[in-house]
């Protein structure tokens, strides 16, 4: 149980604000409930006498609570609400399916509920999710050689001015037999740190981010301008390889990544930078003073730490792993917290 005070008006605090940074590092106790929660938990706050803090699920149920029924501390945390959850897996039951409002009520789902969730979380509607999806289709099958009408027929378009409508304002070209179309894929990942994102294609993963990360949407645009892509909802290879091994490295049970990522929008400096970031071990930490040290220019302090902050690739390139000279955290785009916590746990493994 965490004693000190002021730790507890930290956590407090993250507590009153639901911060989703804070979420997996720490659990809190209600003496007057016996239950136990994370940060984020939709109840209604205890008073801060009332509250016991922890480190660990484990810690809060020896302590004699016991699991809140609604935001479920034992299990992997999820911001997305039990509809998103169920209108996605309707999308994946058939893809090619073309949704309408009308649709929502075999559900049992409020149209303007999904359009509003969708759109926090995706940045988009559930109509526009779904549209996205099916033409996430109509990219594979063009660039595996198939014909238009073949396309538009599999992709579940019923007109071929609608396919070609679509497929344009979403892609910025009209279709044709084009095998150089290029696209990604973008999923949702959930972890015990919160939710990420992850961006791929078939040889490997282009972003890796909390979802809470400040400035993600811009950077996302950006990596889309720069390289000239669509991005579509779906999972791939390379997304189904990172989500398992991110299962496997928050449960202390992977020292190394093998997904292969992408790295060739960086420029030449950032490449280094991050190359050189992927040789610091597990459990070990080094300053941005070493860091340009190993770059060959001791006084390049500032340009490594700003490499280190346009990484887009969070836990696979361990950016998290250079801290200042002093010994303190330094920054981190996916919160302090969690890079306390991904520190600690790190060097437990290496232990």
């Amino acid at each position: 149980m965490i004693k000190e005070q002021r730790v507890i008006d930290k956590y407090y605090q993250m507590l009153i604000e639901k911060n989703s940074h804070y979420e997996g590092t720490f659990y809190v106790g209600v003496k007057t409930t016996g239950v136990f929660c994370r940060p984020t938990c939709p109840a209604k706050k205890p008073k801060k006498e009332n509250c016991q803090f922890f480190e660990t699920a484990q810690e809060a149920t020896l302590s004699g609570f016991r699991p809140c029924k609604r935001c479920q501390p034992l299990n992997t945390p999820s911001t997305l609400s039990p509809a998103v959850k169920k209108l996605i897996e309707a999308i994946e039951e058939n893809p090619q399916r073309k949704w309408t409002d009308r649709d929502f009520d075999q559900l049992s789902i409020s149209a303007n509920t999904a359009r509003r969730q969708f759109k926090t979380h995706f940045g988009m509607t559930f109509i526009e999710y779904s549209r996205a999806r099916r033409l996430g289709l109509a990219f594979n099958h063009i660039r595996n050689g198939k014909t238009i009408i073949e396309t538009q027929l599999a992709s579940g378009f019923d007109s071929g001015n609608g396919f070609r409508d679509a497929f344009s304002s979403f892609m910025g070209v009209v279709p044709k037999d084009n095998a150089a179309i290029k696209v990604l894929t973008i999923a949702w990942i959930e972890t015990v740190l919160g939710p990420m994102t992850a961006i791929a294609d078939d040889q490997g993963l282009y972003l890796l981010e909390f979802v809470d990360r400040r400035g993600l949407e811009k950077e996302i645009d950006t990596l889309r301008k720069k390289l000239g892509v669509a991005l579509v909802p779906g999972t791939n290879p390379a997304i189904k390889r990172i989500t398992w091994e991110l299962g496997l490295y928050f449960k202390g049970e992977l020292k190394e990544f093998e997904t292969p990522v992408v790295t060739t929008f960086g420029t030449t400096y950032q490449q280094r930078v991050w190359a050189e970031l992927c040789r610091i071990p597990m459990g070990q930490t080094i300053s941005y003073k070493e860091l340009a040290f190993r770059m060959g220019d001791p006084n390049a302090s500032r340009a490594v730490a700003r490499a280190n902050g346009g990484n887009q690739l969070s836990l696979l390139i361990p950016c998290h792993r250079v801290i200042n000279s002093d010994g303190q955290l330094g920054g981190y785009g996916g919160g302090l917290k969690r890079k306390e916590w991904l520190l600690k746990m790190e060097k437990r493994v290496k232990e």
